[in-house]
């Protein structure tokens, strides 16, 4: 079992930064991406960044150059920097793991967690 536990969410107004934490727990024996997903109401639910374990990172167009996404990995921790905020960045944010995880019988299995989702608002 991998768990996904997000923060930082909440009200801000247009212009303005967020910070979003994920932390991954559990029986993980190693990571390959985590990232971070958006869904607003009515929409489905869309990439807003990935990072790998190699470090490489991929963004959404309409994110890039606001956002930017870091991982730590001694403590399995993915951050979300979003800066100059727009209401339609405004969305139930969902943090995601890929990788693998072992048992207490030391058997390997791929893995596909989500975090339970934060809310961010961006009004005035």
């Amino acid at each position: 079992q991998v768990q996904l536990v997000e923060s930082g969410g909440g009200l801000v107004q247009p212009g303005g930064s967020l910070r979003l934490s994920c932390a991954a727990s559990g029986s993980i024996f190693s990571i390959n991406s985590m990232g971070w997903y958006r869904q607003a109401p009515g929409k489905q639910r869309e990439l807003v960044a990935v990072i790998t374990s190699g470090g490489s990172t991929n963004y959404a167009d309409s994110v890039k150059g606001r956002f930017t996404i870091s991982r730590d990995n001694a403590r399995i921790t993915v951050y979300l920097q979003m800066n100059s905020l727009k209401p339609e960045d405004t969305a139930v944010y969902y943090c995601n793991a890929v990788g693998t995880s072992r048992n207490s019988d030391f058997v390997l299995k791929s893995f596909g967690s989500w975090g339970q989702g934060t809310q961010v608002t961006v009004s005035s």
